[in-house]
């Protein structure tokens, strides 16, 4: 079956720390926006854990796909399945689709991702309990060293957009 482009979508810290008690560690409006443009209009793929964390239940504007084990699992708004692998064929008829967290379905779904579309927090706290996995720039393109070149007026944290390419030959 056809595969859509898999994008993973995420804000990360320097550390790979990207949330703390079930909520994300930074609450920056312009990354809110940026998540709400690119993935707007295509499928987002996500564990129960990050659905349940919306406010508001299912993101509008966009195909809501759950992932969980417990194949009884309903909510408004959502299509659940029980594997990443589910997850992609449902998209099938997508040019791509975003895989927008949690830390183990990031992890799943790294294998398929042909790009991150990387928030880079500059902060490392020590208190996360959600971490993206580890990225090897043996597989992806990272910048030699990030340009912090924003900075979000509420928290005070800088950060920059960055998009890391799979290398080609992985």
């Amino acid at each position: 079956m056809k595969q859509p482009e898999v994008i993973l979508i995420v804000a990360a810290t320097r550390n790979f720390a990207i949330g703390r008690g079930g909520d994300l560690l930074f609450h920056i409006s312009e990354d809110l926006k940026h998540f709400k443009a690119l993935t707007m209009g295509h499928p987002i793929i996500m564990g129960r854990k990050t659905f349940e964390s919306f406010p508001k239940g299912a993101l509008p504007g966009r195909r809501n796909i759950v992932v969980t084990r417990n194949s009884g699992y309903t909510a408004p708004g959502i299509e659940c399945v029980t594997s990443i692998e589910e997850a992609l064929d449902l998209c099938a008829s997508s040019p791509k689709c975003y895989i927008i967290g949690g830390g183990e379905i990031y992890a799943q779904s790294l294998p398929y991702a042909s790009k991150i579309e990387l928030t880079l927090i500059d902060d490392a706290p020590v208190d996360a309990d959600t971490f993206f996995p580890a990225i090897s720039p043996a597989v992806w393109t990272l910048p030699p060293s990030p340009e912090f070149d924003r900075t979000d007026p509420k928290s005070g944290v800088r950060y920059a957009f960055l998009t890391l390419e799979r290398n080609g030959d992985d």
